[in-house]
């Protein structure tokens, strides 16, 4: 700004209109969620826009960033009311995501707003790993696809079988036996690779994107991403669909908010226990070898014929023991076949394909990846409220619905003139 506008402004009076702006973001997002949830059935579950979007999707998934609260005790700023600094030509700039995150995380908290839901509580895990906590990110999406009177693409693409790609990409997506839901998997709605090994196939391409995101916990979540749908439309849309991981969270709000969506398993994550199944126990080779035959029956949608042969592997191995090791074959295979049952009915791609469904979550990966860019890092510690503020700005920021332009034009016809100023404590 001192370059471009000649107009000198502190870090620290960034960072405060970055917390202000965003608060009244998050304020306004809670009247938009309350006035959602007060609709009647028939209206809340109905399509506000005209027309309709042809292919809504939604997809969820999680980032990471640290907090560090205060503890309740501190004292804050205390003396006669100050004014805080209004929001001048600088507001723009502010809001665009430089502030730095430890000092907003030094702010004084300030009162939650009413109708507002508590941040999610630290996981056991969490808890272990010390100030991470987990935010929670939804990307919505209006697609454009053909669909098909049979499966485009009944033979899987070269790369899912590629034994030089296929390793990394497992390992990438996996810490020990656990699959990382929070890690990023390349595939070819993204790659582009070898076009022309399903050639009256193409992906599903994106049209316009918007993002919600929270540190709020996932009933509310929920509720945040259901009301972001319904403003878009997307209940009314001919062809739905919810497409996320594993992750007991994602299914419980699509039972809640999207149960006509037609539900997908990311086809990267069964991939991922697909391989670590038939290579528990195994050498390269001959686990290479089940791999592909695994993975060929998942993608022409014949779950079953897997669950049957991982049954028979099973009985082979015996079941694990209660503290036997996470990396063991026995254990491998076990979480391998709990997985393929409690999500079969989520694993039909021969019929997503066929009607024009994306079947990989890369699109909220690569979503993730942005917002962990602006809140995630070593150095970056965040207050409940700064953190709150500053993932409503940059979901604002990466939407292609430009809710911030609506923003700003009806903050500026609001405007009083008047200064706000703190109460004195």
């Amino acid at each position: 700004m001192l370059n471009l506008a000649r107009l000198k402004i502190s870090e620290k009076q960034v960072e405060r209109l970055t917390k202000r702006i965003g608060q009244e973001r998050v304020d306004q997002r809670q009247s938009q969620v309350q006035a959602f949830l007060a609709l009647p059935v028939t209206e809340k579950f109905a399509a506000p826009v005209a027309p309709p979007p042809d292919l809504a999707v939604v997809s969820m998934d999680g980032g990471r960033l640290q907090i560090r609260d205060r503890p309740s005790g501190d004292a804050v700023d205390s003396g006669a009311a100050r004014p805080v600094a209004a929001v001048g030509p600088a507001s723009d700039a502010a809001v665009a995501g430089v502030a730095r995150p430890v000092a907003v995380a030094e702010a004084p908290a300030e009162a939650r707003p009413v109708g507002s839901a508590p941040a999610a509580e630290p996981s056991p895990s969490e808890v272990r790993r010390g100030h991470w906590r987990e935010d929670k990110i939804g990307l919505l999406m209006t697609m454009t696809s053909a669909e098909s009177a049979v499966d485009p693409c009944p033979t899987i693409p070269q790369t899912f079988i590629n034994p030089l790609r296929i390793p990394k990409l497992v390992r990438e997506l996996r810490k020990g036996c656990a699959p990382r839901e929070d890690a990023v998997a390349e595939s070819p709605e993204t790659e582009g690779e070898d076009p022309l090994e399903c050639p009256e196939y193409t992906p599903p391409t994106v049209r316009v994107k918007s993002m919600v995101a929270t540190r709020h916990e996932a009933e509310s979540f929920g509720e945040i991403v259901a009301a972001a749908a319904q403003a878009r439309g997307f209940y009314g849309a001919r062809r739905k669909a919810f497409l996320g991981d594993g992750a007991e969270s994602n299914w419980a709000v699509r039972k809640r908010w999207f149960s006509d969506f037609v539900a997908i398993l990311d086809f990267i994550h069964v991939l991922s226990y697909i391989f670590a199944a038939a290579m528990a126990g195994r050498g390269f080779g001959p686990g290479w070898e089940v791999y592909v035959r695994w993975i060929s029956w998942v993608w022409q949608g014949h779950v079953l014929k897997v669950i049957k042969e991982l049954e028979q592997r099973q009985a082979d191995l015996g079941l694990p023991g209660r503290d036997e090791s996470e990396t063991s074959p026995r254990r491998v295979v076990a979480e391998a076949l709990r997985y393929l049952k409690n999500h079969q009915d989520q694993m039909r791609y021969d019929e997503y394909r066929r009607l024009g469904l994306p079947i990989t979550s890369s699109h909220v990966e690569s979503t993730v990846k942005q917002f962990n860019r602006r809140v995630k890092g070593t150095e970056k510690f965040w207050s409940e409220e700064g953190a709150e503020a500053l993932l409503q700005l940059r979901a604002d920021y990466l939407s292609e619905t430009e809710p911030m332009e609506k923003f700003w034009q009806e903050r500026e016809v609001g405007a009083t003139g008047r200064r706000c100023y703190r109460r004195a404590v």
